[in-house]
């Protein structure tokens, strides 16, 4: 068994339990403790806890690798790295709306390896790893085949980070290119949607990596197009992100203004 089978086997395991610990909690709302970070940044005691258990498990079994925690920063170094979002859509968690995500992402040579997205209120676990497709649960994902601006659902992100028109000015260019628009509260899961076909296109005009990491593998081994989002120093600041379906590639890149492909990422679509 290589390192990436082990890892990978591993991080299936980690995902049933951290899944059914949220699931668990937000059966529970009055031991949530919820708090405001800052405007409309909430925080709850299942943040934490969720990624207690995360950084414990990797810890255990593989405790040379470096862990990037969105509520716990970073911890250690080197090549094998760990990029963990406890609970995706806290605001939805925190107000008893079941749309939220557990995102666990592994990259190795500054790459996404393995993806790992659990949606514990839908039953669903989203995962990937890079060169054998993508599923859900047991299922084969696929982007959907849609290249017409007219026929696409554009998911946009929205956060303080980027001055409110900003978003309001994207919002117009997406409507007036005749695609229409959503907004559910999870980055994760709107790529995970992207990847499974259920839209067309994911766009935030910045967002951080433990948002990402594995939801963009999840779209590339699903056949889908993205920026290349961990150019730079995105494990430390973030970036803009767009993925799509291939046939939607140009219209949402003039649309959108977010970046070109890398040359490894045309290579996954091509």
């Amino acid at each position: 068994m290589t390192d990436l089978d082990a890892r990978e086997e591993v991080l299936a395991d980690i995902m049933r339990e951290a899944s059914e610990l949220a699931r668990r909690l937000y059966l529970h709302p009055d031991s949530l403790g919820v708090k405001l970070k800052g405007k409309q940044d909430y925080i709850t005691v299942a943040d934490g806890e969720v990624e207690r258990l995360i950084v414990q498990r990797i810890a255990e079994r593989f405790p040379g690798d470096a862990v990037l925690g969105e509520e716990g920063g970073a911890k250690g170094s080197g090549d094998a790295v760990w990029i963990i979002d406890p609970i995706d859509g806290t605001a939805n968690f925190a107000h008893r709306i079941p749309h939220f995500s557990i995102s666990i992402g592994f990259l190795s040579g500054g790459e996404p390896q393995l993806a790992s997205l659990g949606a514990p209120m839908y039953g669903e676990v989203f995962r990937a790893r890079r060169g054998r497709g993508a599923f859900c649960n047991e299922r084969r994902m696929s982007v959907s085949a849609t290249a017409d601006i007219n026929r696409a659902i554009v998911e946009l992100g929205w956060s303080v980070r980027r001055p409110a028109r900003a978003y309001t000015a994207l919002l117009e260019r997406v409507l007036a290119s005749g695609a229409t628009f959503m907004r559910a509260g999870s980055g994760a899961l709107g790529l995970a949607y992207v990847a499974d076909g259920r839209t067309h296109g994911y766009c935030e005009l910045h967002i951080n990596a433990w948002d990402v990491a594995a939801g963009l593998l999840l779209v590339q081994e699903a056949g889908g197009w993205t920026n290349d989002f961990f150019a730079g120093d995105a494990l430390e600041k973030g970036n803009p992100v767009l993925a799509c379906t291939p046939g939607l590639r140009e219209a949402l890149v003039a649309i959108t203004g977010v970046g070109q492909a890398t040359e490894k990422l045309e290579r996954r679509v091509t």
